[in-house]
């Protein structure tokens, strides 16, 4: 499938987006992880609008005319930035399968920081995890809190099978994960400037 009056296909590995990113100097790439993860590391060039930041301004974000590649750790938050900016009519979008998992495996350039927070949904599974044990060691005491390690199996099926994760949202907003906030006017006029 493509879009808009690009011939590459929305879905695109790290080959393909090296080359257009060679090819195309007003292609834009929009990270859409949490500033801390952002911080952390990133591909050089890269503009950071945490996914619940790109809802809030989706439209603005869709008038961008330039051809966009949207990444995050592993692709899920991209293809759910991607189908938000598609509804709202954005064309020439690309989404990095595999995000900067891939990229990085690909021997991609990437901007490291000194302080390193894991990424969101690593920090998802260790808070899923600890609930789990927690849950069967207090069992011990309380024998119905082995619900509780039920309660969170349901739950990692249930965002497997939807590939969503609820919980993310709430973990973005802890502490480590948040930086200074998004400057979405900024980043708009940043997408939208004709220089490379």
């Amino acid at each position: 499938m493509t879009r808009g009056t690009s011939s590459v296909p929305d879905t695109i590995d790290v080959q393909t987006m090296r080359a257009l990113r060679e090819r195309d100097p007003l292609l834009r790439v929009l990270d859409v992880r949490t500033g801390g993860e952002f911080e952390t590391s990133h591909i050089p060039g890269s503009y950071n609008v945490p996914l619940d930041t790109l809802v809030e301004h989706v439209d603005e974000f869709a008038s961008v005319e330039h051809p966009v590649v949207l990444v995050c750790q592993s692709g899920g938050r991209a293809a759910q930035a991607r189908a938000r900016l598609e509804s709202a009519g954005k064309t020439q979008l690309h989404l990095l399968e595999g995000g900067l998992n891939a990229w990085i495996a690909g021997d991609g350039e990437v901007i490291r920081a000194e302080k390193q927070v894991w990424a969101l949904d690593r920090q998802v599974r260790l808070m899923a995890g600890s609930a789990a044990i927690l849950g069967v060691a207090a069992s011990a005491v309380v024998p119905k809190a082995k619900w509780l390690a039920a309660a969170v199996g349901v739950g990692l099926v249930y965002m497997a099978v939807t590939d969503t994760c609820p919980v993310s949202p709430m973990v973005a907003k802890l502490p480590f994960n948040q930086t200074d906030p998004c400057d979405v006017d900024e980043v708009l006029t940043a997408l939208r400037s004709h220089a490379a």
